[in-house]
């Protein structure tokens, strides 16, 4: 008996903590950053959290700079079209999304004003203000757009039909308060076909674009440029067989906070009808890849 009476505080100690961990396990605590996923490194790694992805239904998504709240997308089984979703963190823990009308949002580094398709909305105290349109510089626009901490937009510029693929990326830049008519960058820029969805850096120091040309790997590939100092671009340089594959890449962002390079890696599919329908997912890798790209000074 002496010597089994020392063992009973701490077997009961064990119950407890086997107790408290089946207890974690059955509701686990979500962390604020990316949903508590494991950090990509250099390879890029799907971006499929299951708090947003149940049944890998998620589609894509973004976050506000605060990390606040995250604004995602559904489609496949029952979300037969793309549904819309935010979800916030609140009292330290996500909460339950619900959908919304607002549709691929971009913000500005404070957070401030929110870029919604080609209008933006600025933060009230009581919320968003009323959907606002930039200008007419935009009007001729399509296939995603991006805004520097300047305020300068760059977006493919597209007159006529803008399904022959033939955009052309240009900027607007914000003088004396007015958007100036748009800018289209070199020939060398606007190389290849299907050009879209460009990423601007904050500081304008690169772009980052999805084209098809003919050195890619197959589809739609991610290339990057990186400004000089005179203000001109480099020749623009695909991101390489780890980023880009024989499927379709696109859609590029990086996070806020400057750590990780978002985009869609996928295909198109034919229907029944004879139709296209794109079918893709959401990766994300460290931006070391980008500054591996970086001209040495």
């Amino acid at each position: 008996m002496k010597c089994i009476q020392p063992l009973i505080p701490f077997l009961l100690v064990l119950l407890m903590m086997s107790s408290k961990s089946f207890s974690q396990n059955d509701s686990p605590v979500i962390e604020s950053g990316y949903f508590g996923e494991k950090s990509p490194g250099l390879i890029p790694k799907l971006f499929d959290p299951k708090i947003v992805s149940p049944e890998g239904k998620f589609d894509a998504g973004w976050f506000s700079p605060d990390m606040k709240e995250f604004y995602f997308t559904r489609r496949k089984g029952k979300y037969k079209k793309r549904t819309f979703f935010v979800i916030r963190y609140e009292k330290n823990s996500w909460g339950q999304e619900f959908e919304t009308d607002i549709k691929w949002p971009q913000f500005s580094a404070d957070g401030n004003i929110m870029y919604v398709g080609k209008k933006y909305r600025q933060r009230t105290d009581k919320g968003w203000s009323v959907p606002k349109s930039p200008g007419e510089f935009l009007k001729q626009t399509a296939h995603g757009l991006s805004i520097s901490s300047k305020g300068t937009y760059y977006f493919p510029l597209f007159k006529k039909d803008f399904y022959t693929g033939n955009g052309k990326l240009s900027y607007s830049r914000l003088i004396d308060g007015q958007y100036e008519p748009p800018v289209k960058l070199s020939n060398e820029m606007n190389e290849g076909k299907w050009i879209a969805h460009p990423y601007i850096a904050p500081d304008e120091s690169y772009l980052i674009w999805g084209v098809v040309r003919k050195d890619g790997y197959g589809q739609s590939d991610l290339y990057i440029s990186f400004k000089q100092g005179d203000g001109s671009w480099l020749s623009p340089i695909n991101m390489g067989p780890q980023i880009n594959t024989d499927f379709q890449e696109s859609a590029p962002q990086v996070t806020s906070d400057g750590k990780y390079l978002f985009f869609s890696r996928g295909e198109w599919k034919v229907k029944e009808d004879g139709s296209r329908n794109y079918l893709g997912k959401k990766y994300w890798v460290d931006t070391q890849v980008i500054e591996n790209l970086r001209p040495r000074q």
